[in-house]
């Protein structure tokens, strides 16, 4: 799975980040994370129509995995106490954290809840990435050095190789 970093503004303005494990791109311009309503980033979006989702990269997993941990119903100073740095994003009322390579800028669209789970929709308008993970004008994967959770050991692994061709590798077999 990958490991995302929502992030929000409390009502006080102070950022707050969540280490969300369950999410994915549901088409080009949206995305579909699997949240509870008691999270408190939660229930920022909903107050604040905004997040960011960030890709966690394997040079800041200790805090990426402080984002999960600790709660922003228990800690207020959360993002504070991690020691990373967040700008305002210029397309929504939402944080950007500056040491994640790659960032979604969403609007919130809905929040669903059914038999088949709970989840935050949001619409990406804006994407950003740091200079060091661009090839050209291309966002290079392999220089984003991001991480995955594997949900059965409870570890945190390197995707950092390209190892084929979507949509066309399977072709040899047609």
């Amino acid at each position: 799975m990958p490991v995302l970093m929502v992030a929000t503004y409390n009502d006080d303005g102070s950022v707050d980040v969540m280490n969300a494990a369950w999410g994915t791109m549901q088409e080009r311009d949206m995305v579909a994370l699997n949240l509870t309503e008691s999270h408190k980033t939660v229930q920022n979006i909903k107050a604040r129509g905004a997040f960011t989702v960030s890709v966690a990269d394997a040079a800041h997993v200790v805090e990426a995995d402080y984002f999960g941990v600790v709660s922003g119903n228990t800690e207020p100073r959360k993002f504070e106490k991690s020691g990373l740095t967040a700008e305002k994003s210029a397309r929504v009322d939402a944080p950007v954290i500056t040491e994640f390579p790659l960032c979604l800028e969403c609007e919130f669209v809905e929040y669903q809840t059914n038999e088949y789970g709970v989840g935050v929709i949001g619409k990406v308008v804006n994407i950003t990435a740091d200079e060091r993970v661009m090839a050209g004008d291309q966002v290079d994967m392999s220089l984003v050095n991001a991480i995955a959770f594997d949900p059965y050991t409870h570890g945190y692994y390197k995707v950092s190789e390209r190892v084929g061709e979507a949509f066309r590798d399977g072709l040899k077999l047609k």
